[in-house]
């Protein structure tokens, strides 16, 4: 489920990104796109939860570290991505 939302996310922000560069109103592709990086974030939290009540450490050891520090750049991006056109109005009202 993870993955799915996910790709809805990122497809959510490159329609974001499009619809600022064609000059459309773009904030609710923003606000999807970020909504479905939460959901990708509580989705595999779940999934983590998962292993960790089936007691599965094997599993937990191996994929947890090198998962968090990939979700936290993949959210930091989609972060900055999701709120680049918004920053980009405030630049040009200057």
């Amino acid at each position: 489920m993870w993955v799915i939302l996910g790709i809805i996310a990122i497809v959510a922000t490159f329609i974001n990104l499009y619809m600022y560069n064609a000059g459309k109103d773009y904030k609710l592709a923003m606000a999807m796109g970020l909504s479905f990086t939460a959901l990708t974030l509580c989705a595999d939290y779940s999934y983590v939860s998962r292993w960790v009540i089936g007691e599965d450490w094997s599993a937990l050891s191996d994929v947890v570290p090198g998962m968090a520090r990939a979700l936290w750049f993949l959210t930091i991006v989609s972060i900055l991505l999701n709120i680049a056109p918004i920053l980009l109005e405030l630049k040009g009202k200057k």
